[in-house]
């Protein structure tokens, strides 16, 4: 009897000894990390991610966005987006409250995060990681993408009906991702939007005199800084019939890159935007392949750097420029567009007037004010509870990505 007693009492202790050890270590975890008993937020009194601070203490769970990367968190574009919410808080996002993962099994199972991220390039190939299996309610499925889609086509009915939102270049996406911001004269954004209400270029005021004297420095008729020599658009063609065109006039098309025999090296940007600010009357605006609304920073550096820009592309360029200010190459012939260029580099006045747009309006890169940045947008849109509560689907996804004709 005595022995048994003996060994309930060794017995007891043991238990209440593993029960303190128990204790203790989820005290300590506590401190680190505490799940929420609404079965998919995870709030962080410290640190939710090694990586980055993510949470501050005592923030609300209800205020905590988790975004789950599906595809490669270190390909475009998710790879300048940050882990945990480093990306929004760099960038003094007006919301920081989005926190960024690539860990499926962060929040216990990857049907509690509030959106799930595919990048474009990755999911549209038939190769793609496994899509999801399951799916709650609350969940956003966002498509990525700053690629082209005609680089990028869909070419299956298995993305229909599978995304909520998409964050991409074209102006319908419900995040736009995009290359440039229109503002007008009062710094407000006014574009580019489908549908644009420009003044009409006889309304607009007249260039100034000083302005028309820094354009009699200019002495060569076009400029390309060019990379890819072998694009679907078939821009490189392009290029080299409208070279061959203007040598007939005595001027020349300036090919600096892989494409052409001259260089200025990308570590000298603000010299090459000199270059053409100072020597050059045009500047090729030439897009890689041929989507709707893809306009990429091409356009930027004819327009910040006072050449009239040369645009080939599928955009409808109304929603981005006003008329009378650009070129088309797929609207004028090679002929035709060498004859204009020829004709507009002869007639200063007549030139001039390609700049009365900028005492109206002005262009800036996406990323440079948080209230434009495609990084932030994605986490403001996460943070309108009215948008985030509407249900949206895109029940035909691959005839709105794809281009007209493409597989």
């Amino acid at each position: 009897m005595r022995s048994l007693c003996s060994k309930k009492a060794v017995f007891f202790i043991a238990v209440m000894i593993i029960i303190l050890l128990l204790y203790s270590t989820a005290k300590t975890l506590t401190n680190s990390h505490r799940i929420i008993s609404d079965g998919y937020k995870l709030i962080s009194d410290q640190f939710i991610n090694t990586n980055s601070e993510v949470i501050k203490k005592g923030e609300s769970e209800n205020s905590v966005k988790y975004i789950l990367q599906w595809t490669n968190p270190k390909n475009v574009p998710f790879v300048y987006m940050g882990e945990g919410r480093s990306g929004f808080t760099v960038r003094n996002c007006p919301y920081t409250n989005c926190i960024v993962t690539a860990d499926r099994s962060l929040l216990g199972n990857y049907t509690n995060f509030d959106v799930i991220a595919f990048a474009g390039p990755e999911v549209v190939d038939y190769r793609s990681p496994k899509l999801p299996t399951m799916r709650s309610p609350h969940q956003k499925y966002a498509f990525a993408s700053i690629e082209s889609s005609d680089n990028y086509p869909v070419c299956s009915d298995r993305l229909n009906n599978f995304f909520n939102w998409t964050w991409t270049f074209k102006l319908d996406s419900e995040i736009r991702w995009g290359y440039l911001t229109v503002r007008d004269k009062n710094n407000v954004i006014v574009g580019p939007n489908k549908v644009m209400h420009w003044m009409k270029l006889e309304d607009m005021d007249p260039v100034s005199d000083e302005f028309k004297e820094q354009l009699k420095t200019k002495t060569k008729a076009a400029a390309w800084f060019v990379s890819n020599c072998n694009s679907k658009s078939r821009r490189e063609a392009v290029a080299r019939d409208l070279k061959k065109e203007l040598q007939s006039y005595k001027m020349d098309l300036d090919m600096y890159g892989s494409c052409g025999n001259l260089k200025c090296s990308r570590d000298k940007e603000d010299e090459c935007n000199a270059l053409i600010k100072t020597t050059y009357y045009f500047y090729l605006s030439f897009e890689n392949s041929f989507s709707e609304d893809y306009v990429t920073e091409k356009l930027l550096r004819a327009l910040n750097n006072d050449a009239v820009p040369i645009v080939y592309g599928a955009a409808n360029y109304t929603r981005f420029m006003p008329d009378g200010i650009y070129l088309n190459a797929r609207e004028l012939s090679v002929k035709e567009l060498a004859a204009k260029m020829h004709e507009l580099i002869n007639d200063p006045e007549k030139y001039s007037e390609y700049f009365k747009w900028k005492n109206h309006y002005s262009y800036h890169r996406k990323d440079a004010s948080v209230d434009t940045d495609p990084y932030c947008l994605f986490c403001t849109h996460l943070n309108n509870e009215e948008l985030v509560k509407k249900t949206t689907i895109y029940e035909n996804f691959r005839q709105w990505w794809n281009p007209p004709g493409r597989c």
